[in-house]
C-alpha cells in the first residue's frame, strides 16, 4: 500500500471515530428566503454534514444538527475540526439575512443565532467539544461583535446554561405575556460577556455557546390552551420546581389550541423521555388535561453517528 493509500485510511479513519456534533439554533424558521443562505454556508465544505433540521413554525426557530471530525496535533491536542468554519460561515449568513428587531415566535430567545451546543461523538472527549465551542465563540464575538456567553465545559466555571439566560432576562415574555419579540433587553448587556463586545446590536442579539455530553430535546403537547396550567405543570416537573433531577422544562404556548412542555433533558441515560413523559401525563391528569405523545426534536446520538458514517461513505 503506497503512501498516499495509508493517508487517505488514516483520515477516513479519524473522520469516522472521532467526532464532534453541532447544534446549531437560529431564530427563524417562517422565512424560507432567510434559511437557503445559511443552508448553503453549511455545504461549502463537504467534510461537515448537516444530519438533521428541525423547524418549528409557531416558535419561529430552526435547529440544525451538524456532524464532523476533530484531529490532533503530535501531543494529542486539538488542532482542526470543519465544524468550526462551517459554523461561523452559517452565522454570518443568519446575521446577513434576519434581523432580531423584525422577528418574534412562542419561544424564547436572545439572539438570532440564540444557543451554539457542542457534543462530543464516538470517540471524542467533551474537553474536545469545549475546545470547539471556545474557538467559535472568540470567532463570532471578535468578528461580528456579538456578545458571547459561553457555559457548561465551555465555560471556565462550568456555568450552567440556565443560569446566564435567567441573569439575561432570556424566560420573560416581552409580547402579550405569552410571546417574544424583538431585542427588549437593555443594549449594555446586564452580565459581562465571555467573548465579544458589552454593547449590544439590536439586530443581532446575544449568542450562548456551550459544550456538554448528550443533551436531549422533547416537547410534550398539552391539548389545551391554559398557558397557566401548562406553566404550572412545567414547573413541577422540573428538577428546579422539585420535580426530576437533571431536567428543565418550559410552559409554552404552541399553536392556536395547544401548549407545550418543553423540555431538555441534561442526563437522558439517567432520566429519560419516557419518564418525563409519565409524570407530566400524571400532572395534567389533575388539570383535567390531555397530553399527547412527545417528540424528540433530534436524532439519538446512535443514529446521528450511523447517519454521518452512511453519508461519508457514500461521498467517497
Amino acid at each position: 500500500m503506497d503512501s498516499n493509500s495509508d493517508c487517505k485510511d488514516k483520515k477516513k479513519s479519524v473522520m469516522q471515530s472521532m467526532l464532534l456534533c453541532c447544534k446549531l439554533y437560529i431564530s427563524e424558521s417562517r422565512n424560507r428566503e432567510a434559511l437557503e443562505p445559511i443552508e448553503r454556508a453549511a455545504k461549502l465544505d463537504p467534510e461537515t454534514v448537516i444530519i438533521n433540521k428541525f423547524q418549528d413554525r409557531d416558535y419561529n426557530r430552526v435547529n440544525y444538527t451538524l456532524v464532523s471530525y476533530v484531529i490532533h496535533d503530535s501531543t494529542g491536542c486539538p488542532i482542526y475540526s470543519p465544524l468550526h468554519q462551517t459554523v461561523v460561515a452559517m452565522v454570518a449568513a443568519a446575521y446577513d439575512a434576519i434581523n432580531l428587531e423584525q422577528h418574534s415566535g412562542a419561544h424564547p430567545r436572545l439572539g438570532v443565532v440564540d444557543d451554539i451546543l457542542i457534543h462530543p461523538l464516538a470517540r471524542a472527549s467533551l474537553d474536545e467539544a469545549a475546545w470547539l465551542a471556545k474557538k467559535v465563540g472568540a470567532d463570532i464575538g471578535n468578528r461580528f461583535q456579538v456578545p458571547v456567553y459561553l457555559y457548561a465545559a465551555a465555560h471556565p466555571m462550568g456555568k450552567a446554561l440556565d443560569t446566564i439566560r435567567r441573569e439575561l432576562g432570556y424566560y420573560r415574555p416581552n409580547f402579550r405575556g405569552i410571546q417574544w419579540a424583538g431585542w427588549a433587553q437593555p443594549e449594555q448587556v446586564p452580565v459581562k460577556p465571555d467573548e465579544g463586545p458589552e454593547v449590544v446590536s439590536r439586530a443581532r442579539g446575544v449568542v450562548m455557546i456551550g459544550a456538554h455530553q448528550w443533551v436531549a430535546m422533547y416537547n410534550i403537547p398539552i391539548m389545551s390552551t391554559d398557558l397557566s396550567a401548562a406553566r404550572r405543570i412545567a414547573q413541577r416537573v422540573s428538577a428546579r420546581g422539585g420535580g426530576l433531577p437533571t431536567v428543565q422544562t418550559l410552559g409554552l404556548f404552541h399553536g392556536e389550541d395547544s401548549t407545550e412542555i418543553a423540555c431538555i433533558l441534561l442526563e437522558p441515560n439517567q432520566i429519560g423521555a419516557d419518564r418525563v413523559q409519565n409524570h407530566v401525563e400524571t400532572l395534567a391528569s389533575q388539570e383535567n388535561l390531555d397530553v399527547e405523545k412527545g417528540y424528540f426534536t433530534d436524532l439519538s446520538p446512535e443514529m446521528i453517528i450511523e447517519r454521518y458514517r452512511k453519508l461519508i461513505s457514500n461521498s467517497d
